[in-house]
């Protein structure tokens, strides 16, 4: 017998559950979301297809969770693939920059699956919803049928059987549509209720009825409290919706009982519901809080200004950053529904934007490199065409001017440097040791003056810088200009002569110069004795201004000497290597000298 419960009674209604997200997906050098320990343990991206095939043409549930996690599956496989044919590309020799990806042929077989199953469910669904608006039909004239009965109250009792069947008939009826079930339900109680009110039937029969249904309801409380002991709080929340169910459909306990059956029912219900709605709250703020955090990556990777790239290394020094964001994604669980396929649409707009640009930079100076290779190679051919030439002057000068052409040209692909260098220096040297040997009449007066030289080099190594600066720089000059004055030398002493020389003007330079800062400095200390305080702090102020200039100089051309010392391998970049060190060297001294005279200021003070 179906029990009359209060009017304002209502079914629980079970809560839609949060829809597992779709599979976010970066295409190479992007990466796709870690997946769930759950997950089936596919290898191929075709047993995938396989599976929705099944699914697809089988009457196989297709749930949005298996949906989901399939399409992750598939685009993980996909870059998995994806990393290992990079790395056996770079591992063959392959150029990293010239690498491109092969194309996802089987995604047009997934797509094809996926859109047959999603009309499959759509169809399903649609049928569902027919099925419902009929099944709400057929209630509406069960509780008409049920009037029909009470209008005519001297008949009930003769109508009792007729009743249970409409009952009976209730209960096999199942879902109607979720927005008119609770409306439905109060009718159908209040016309139950009214046709109980109006039965008489045997007492008797009446108790043992009653007695049985408090029997079955009282079994129903105590499975639902044991639902609380339950982990898995979404099982317990379904189980607890069947045990509504069945309580539904039992009939009704003895008057006095009624109230007390149904608040423990409800109790038990309320504990369940509230870790329902516990749970749910839970994992919403976890997916703001997931949100929150793809969001700021999103902004970090839209913020980079590939305007202001130059270089190789700065791109890919980027590339490791957005790469590394992109595993800091993957570690990051869903977003809220509703944004979940926005946000990642964002990342990888984001992500494939910049990888475009790169592409776009790395193939533009590819271009270059290669204009660059065509022009040197030109400059080659010229070259080898002249090694051989014996009009002396004449071909000198055109060399000269292919070798000041040469370095005019910008970088070449890096394969390629050191073969067409080899073949145009060798060119070079192969007409200039002609022309040397031809020209072997100059040596003796070559000679002479290497000896000359050497006699410079002997006197400034017998000097022993005093205090007297001005008298140790004429010395200097006068030394530096009749080197100068002085020819060729045998061009294989040439380096190791002029580096010994350089080695002694130095020397007493630097002891030249460390003399003139000490009186500088003692100087200085002299002048800040009488000087006034705020006087003090402008000087301080100036010499400070002084030294950032000073720092940056010398950060400037120590980067300068990182890319020379990099780039060049010929004499003459050596040389200029050397010159930029000795600039280096006397900034340096600049600013010891500026850090002493701050010093000073600070101990006067």
């Amino acid at each position: 017998m179906t029990e009359i419960q209060n009017p304002t009674e209502e079914p629980i209604v079970e809560a839609p559950q949060a829809e597992i997200s779709s599979s976010e997906q970066i295409e190479a050098p992007e990466a796709a979301p870690a997946t769930d320990a759950s997950e089936p343990t596919f290898q191929t991206k075709a047993e995938v297809i396989a599976r929705l095939k099944v699914l697809a043409e089988t009457d196989e549930e297709a749930t949005r969770q298996e949906l989901d996690t399939l399409k992750s599956v598939f685009y993980r496989i996909h870059r998995q693939e994806g990393e290992a044919a990079f790395k056996q590309f770079v591992e063959e020799g392959g150029n990293a920059e010239e690498y491109i990806p092969a194309p996802n042929v089987e995604e047009a077989e997934f797509k094809a699956q996926m859109a047959i199953i999603r009309e499959k469910r759509a169809k399903i669904a649609e049928e569902l919803e027919r099925k419902k608006e009929e099944n709400y039909q057929k209630k509406l004239e069960i509780i008409e049928k049920i009037k029909a009965i009470l209008a005519n109250p001297d008949e009930i009792n003769r109508q009792y059987n007729e009743f249970k069947a409409l009952q009976q008939e209730w209960n096999d009826i199942k879902d109607v549509p979720a927005e008119k079930a609770t409306e439905l339900w109060k009718n159908y109680q209040v016309t139950v209720e009214a046709f109980y009110d109006n039965l008489k039937i045997n007492n008797e029969l009446r108790a043992y009825d009653f007695k049985k249904n408090l029997e079955l309801k009282t079994a129903l409380c105590e499975a639902a409290e044991k639902l609380a002991d339950e982990e898995d709080i979404i099982a317990a929340f379904r189980k607890l919706q069947q045990l509504h169910q069945e309580f539904r459909e039992i009939g009704p306990v003895q008057n006095d009982l009624r109230e007390e059956i149904w608040n423990r029912f409800k109790a038990a219900s309320t504990i369940i519901n509230k870790k329902h709605q516990d749970f749910f709250e839970g994992r919403k703020a976890q997916e703001e809080e997931n949100l929150s955090k793809k969001t700021a990556i999103c902004e970090e990777i839209e913020g980079i200004n590939t305007e202001e790239l130059r270089t190789f290394n700065e791109w890919n020094q980027l590339s490791e950053k957005i790469t590394e964001l992109q595993q800091q994604w993957r570690t990051i669980g869903f977003a809220p529904q509703k944004m979940n396929q926005k946000i990642f649409e964002r990342f990888r707009t984001a992500c494939d934007a910049f990888f475009t640009k790169k592409a776009e930079y790395f193939k533009s100076v590819r271009d270059s490199l290669n204009e660059n290779l065509a022009k040197k190679q030109e400059l080659v051919a010229l070259a080898e065409s002249l090694k051989d030439s014996t009009e002396w002057k004449e071909t000198t000068e055109k060399l000269v001017d292919l070798q000041k052409r040469w370095r005019e040209i910008g970088t070449v692909p890096k394969k390629y440097s050191d073969q067409i260098w080899e073949r145009f220096n060798a060119a070079c040297d192969t007409f200039f040791a002609a022309k040397k040997e031809a020209t072997s009449g100059q040596r003796n007066e070559q000679l002479e003056n290497l000896d000359k030289k050497k006699s410079i080099i002997e006197r400034l190594a017998a000097i022993e810088p005093g205090d007297m600066e001005s008298e140790l720089r004429d010395k200097l000059r006068a030394a530096q200009e009749e080197w100068n004055q002085i020819g060729h030398v045998p061009f294989k002493e040439k380096d190791k002569l002029y580096k010994l020389f350089r080695e002694q003007m130095d020397r007493l330079y630097g002891a030249a110069s460390a003399n003139a800062t000490r009186r500088r400095i003692n100087k200085f200390k002299d002048d800040i004795k009488s000087a006034a305080q705020d006087g003090g702090a402008r000087i301080k102020e100036r010499l400070l201004r002084q030294k950032d200039i000073l720092q940056n100089e010398i950060k400037t051309y120590e980067n300068n000497l990182g890319f020379l010392s990099l780039s060049s391998k010929s004499k003459q970049g050596n040389a200029l290597v050397d010159e930029l060190n000795r600039k280096v060297e006397k900034l340096r001294s600049d600013l010891q000298e500026l850090k002493d005279k701050i010093a000073a200021l600070e101990e006067n003070k």
